[in-house]
This record gives C-alpha cells, structure tokens and sequence, in this order.
C-alpha cells in the first residue's frame, strides 16, 4: 500500500494495488482515515477476543 499527497491540489492517491488508484480530497482523506483507525481498533478487539484463555485447571508437574 502506498499513500501520496498530490502538491498541486491536496488530494490524497491511496494505492492499494500496484494498478489500483483512488484519489481523494483532504477532509475525505480524513473520513477515510479515521474509518480506518475504527476497523483497526475493532480487529484488536476481535483478535484479542479470540485468543484462547490459558487453562486453569492443570497444576505444573513437580
């Protein structure tokens, strides 16, 4: 992924792909970026939700 401003207009060009572009105004830009900051956080969550609890019930060997 690869993020560029344009020096001329503002706008943002988000490559996802070597031959996908998408060119953005600055406060879409922002909307994007806050979503995306959003996603980020709900994944952690997901992610930490999904590890499993480590077991209780066994006592170590002596």
């Amino acid at each position: 992924m690869d993020v560029a401003t344009s020096l001329l207009n503002g706008t943002v060009r988000l490559s996802v792909l070597w031959t996908q572009e998408i060119y953005l105004h600055p406060d879409d830009t922002e909307r994007v970026a806050q979503s995306l900051l959003r996603a980020a956080e709900h994944g952690r969550h997901i992610a930490e939700a999904s590890k499993p609890e480590p077991d209780q019930t066994t006592s170590p060997s002596e």
